[in-house]
């Protein structure tokens, strides 16, 4: 991020929000143990290196931090067309049954294909051998959410009538982002995804979540730092490019999130006793902000939240560090400020902090 590039508030472009990242700080792998990670605590007069296990002496009695209780869904899939044609399928949503072709079936996916000939309407598809193979088969039922969209509507068909999610579990892998370059594994399946995460439905992890471990929820609770959840699936939108020069010009990808009436009433109460709402992660501060800016506290949310966006919810927030020229790039910056982020981001490249899902983490104040 240079300031020749640096245009009118307001009139960002994506090239604002790029800068320069050693690939060996890209991490590959969690750290040995979740609150082991490091945390840059922006919330001084300079950057101060902490551990994550720091954070309940950072935060005061009555404060309230808000968590995205998602749970990673096994969504990546491998199977081949009815020719033998190998592909590749990323579920980003199971359809609710309103939003189904028929209205009522439990079995509509979309999502993404990697294909070399895309199939055309009433194509099958055999996953794991397919369903008399033990496996299941997908009949494409065409593009989503229209004709133009960019995602495809599959019916899952399995043996037992399973439900898209129990077929995701038997078959399927740890969607991990794409610039973690090993196969999932089985310390993939259990660290790719948060201690409190109980409702199925993201494709990759709300990943500030990730650095809270039981030890450190205790010491919270001791603290008397109170705690309240949200529902956001996170999409595979999330790692997509901007295809776009100025960011006033980019179309953000709907999510599902939903804001529950326990949320609701803490939110109340930390304010009338004077805390802070401290969001853990991105996608925590998209729902509260997308419920603030609505009014529906469930359904679909594009909110782009750039520089110059008037917080209504969020006083503090946990994050990871995020890719160049990125819409996450562009959250952070609006909440902490333009400056102030670069200054942090160059800090912790220079301090060799481990950088996207698996690595370390800080906490920002909002800008005033």
């Amino acid at each position: 991020m240079t300031d020749s590039h640096r245009t009118a508030f307001g009139d960002y472009s994506v090239v604002d929000f790029d800068f320069e990242l050693p690939p060996e700080l890209i991490a590959q792998h969690p750290a040995e143990e979740r609150s082991a990670s490091r945390l840059l605590d922006g919330t001084c007069a300079e950057p101060v290196d902490r551990h994550f296990r720091d954070l309940p002496s950072l935060l005061s009695p009555g404060d309230l931090l808000v968590f995205n209780d998602t749970q990673v869904v096994k969504a990546r899939l491998y199977g081949e067309k009815a020719s033998g044609g190998k592909l590749e399928l990323l579920i980003e949503r199971v359809l609710l049954p309103q939003e189904s072709t028929d209205g009522a079936s439990r079995h509509e996916v979309v999502g993404h294909l990697r294909v070399s000939k895309k199939p055309l309407p009433g194509g099958l598809m055999h996953f794991a051998g397919g369903r008399h193979g033990g496996g299941f088969d997908a009949t494409f039922l065409g593009r989503w959410p229209d004709e133009q969209g960019q995602l495809f509507r599959l019916h899952l068909q399995g043996p037992n009538d399973e439900d898209p999610y129990a077929l995701m579990a038997r078959h399927g892998h740890v969607p991990l982002p794409p610039y973690i370059t090993h196969e999932d594994s089985a310390d993939d399946e259990r660290r790719y995804q948060t201690v409190f995460a109980k409702v199925p439905g993201a494709v990759a992890a709300p990943t500030a979540a990730l650095h809270f471990d039981e030890s450190v929820l205790a010491a919270l609770q001791e603290k008397e730092v109170h705690t309240a959840s949200v529902t956001l699936h996170v999409g595979a939108g999330t790692f997509a490019p901007m295809k776009v020069e100025r960011i006033a010009e980019h179309v953000m990808h709907h999510e599902r999130y939903a804001v529950p009436d326990s949320t609701l009433a803490a939110l109340q109460a930390c304010r009338s006793r004077g805390g802070n709402v401290v969001a853990v992660g991105t996608t925590t501060v998209r729902t509260l902000e997308s419920w603030a800016a609505s009014g529906e506290t469930k359904g679909d949310t594009n909110i782009f939240i750039t520089p110059g966006y008037d917080f209504k919810v969020v006083d503090k927030l946990i994050t990871n560090f995020h890719l160049p020229k990125s819409t996450l790039m562009m959250l952070v910056s609006a909440f902490a400020g333009y400056e102030e982020i670069r200054r942090l981001y160059r800090h912790a490249i220079e301090h060799q902090y481990r950088f996207f899902s698996y690595g370390d983490s800080m906490l920002l104040s909002r800008k005033r």
